[in-house]
């Protein structure tokens, strides 16, 4: 065992220590402001696009909207690995900075070309690596995945939040103000890491151990899946506002009172399969179904829209069913990808899996906006499905994580190296 766990506390309580939680919530907290970037923008761009010069192609609208993914990721690896030699705080403060920029000069734009080259500045500030690195840093084990959850929810409710916000917001101040306040609060963010985030001891590496991190299969099984998972986020979403629009005739502004219970009722949904997985060791299980149940959602919404009359409920309970899926994987995955990394390359391996994901964000709203186009919005769960499938066959060869716990830890990352 190494020493950043032994530095923390070792006694195997049945609850989070007050310092696991403080971090974990600050930590989430940070995290969750990164992706308020993303999904303030996510109700209200497509309408807000066709009021800029370049705005009336729904591709430039999807490149616009991916962007964000697509320089996220290009920045994770070196984040994540500069967080592994130089420390997580500094990394953390440079990313923030970065987003602050990029969202100030989207502010600024007078057309859709800036407000890409802003939202690329924007995901260039990739801390998500760092950040859930730093998590693990503070966290025992046999804990790490509440602390995961914590994040989940955090990244969910602030979408919820979102859908109620951003359309109140873009009336008020419109879009240039809500990218102007996204960087303000990325400014404050800075501040919570600086002096009320607690710091943690952790492992700095010498030399990132690159190839115990890019040969490891159990690692690159978990990257495909964040990657298929972001991908099917982005592109449903390039399609939903309009569908909301149009099959469940609810103006923009009242988005909120579908996806608010939606949201909440599936982060309460999925924390009972999270915590039994764990607890029993069945954490493969439970990962299957959710995928699972990501691929049949993907199905019945590729039924709905290829007959062009979707009912709203059978919306709803299909949004359901992905949100489900959505927070179990993503409580998860991050989790188990701490686990399995070698002990000093955790911000390495968590920079490549949060570059994927972010490639998966680009792909999905890119592709979301070329397949909307040419082929219509049921193609775009056409992806989706095939996207799942793929996921489910390279999911079942993974290996059965056993119950949390210092020495079982141990074992299960000796067998997987």
């Amino acid at each position: 065992m190494n020493s950043q766990s032994s530095a923390l506390p070792t006694e195997n309580s049945a609850g989070m220590q007050r310092a696991e939680v403080l971090a974990s919530a600050w930590l989430a907290s940070i995290f969750a402001l990164r992706m308020l970037g993303l999904f303030l923008v996510l109700p209200v761009f497509a309408v807000y696009a066709k009021t800029l010069p370049g705005g009336d192609s729904a591709a430039m609208v999807g490149l616009a909207m991916g962007i964000y993914g697509l320089a996220h990721s290009f920045g994770q690896i070196p984040f994540g690995a500069a967080s592994d030699k130089y420390g997580r705080k500094k990394v953390i403060v440079v990313g923030l900075i970065l987003f602050a920029l990029g969202s100030l000069i989207a502010a600024g734009a007078g057309n859709i070309y800036w407000v890409i080259i802003g939202r690329a500045v924007q995901g260039a500030g990739a801390i998500s690596a760092a950040v859930t690195a730093f998590i693990a840093d503070s966290t025992r084990e046999e804990h790490r995945t509440k602390a995961m959850a914590m994040v989940g929810g955090s990244i969910g409710l602030t979408f919820a939040l979102s859908l109620i916000v951003s359309p109140l917001l873009y009336q008020w101040v419109g879009m240039s103000g809500i990218f102007a306040l996204t960087g303000v609060l990325a400014l404050a963010a800075i501040a919570v890491v600086l002096w009320l985030v607690p710091s943690a001891p952790m492992i700095k590496a010498k030399r990132v151990a690159w190839s115990e991190v890019l040969r490891n299969r159990e690692l690159m099984r978990l990257n495909a899946g964040v990657f298929a998972l972001h991908m099917m986020h982005m592109a449903m979403f390039v399609v939903m506002p309009s569908a909301l629009v149009k099959y469940a005739d609810l103006p923009l502004a009242a988005h909120w009172k579908i996806y608010l219970p939606v949201v909440l009722a599936s982060f309460l949904l999925m924390l009972p399969p999270v915590f039994v997985g764990e607890k029993h060791g069945k954490m493969k299980q439970v990962l299957m179904a959710a995928i699972g149940l990501l691929l049949l959602v993907q199905l019945g919404m590729w039924l709905a829209f290829s007959q062009n009359t979707v009912h709203w409920q059978w919306l709803v309970g299909l949004l359901l069913g992905f949100f489900i899926a959505f927070n179990v994987l993503e409580a998860s995955q991050p989790s188990l990808v701490s686990r399995i990394a070698p002990a000093a390359a955790k911000g390495a391996a968590l920079g490549v899996y949060n570059t994927v994901q972010g490639l998966g964000l680009f792909c999905g709203a890119a592709l979301g906006g070329l397949l909307q186009q040419h082929l219509g919005a049921s193609s775009v769960f056409v992806l989706g499905a095939v996207a799942s499938l793929g996921w489910l066959i390279i999911a079942s060869g993974m290996k059965n994580l056993p119950r949390r716990g210092q020495q079982a830890v141990a074992v299960a990352v000796a067998q997987f190296n």
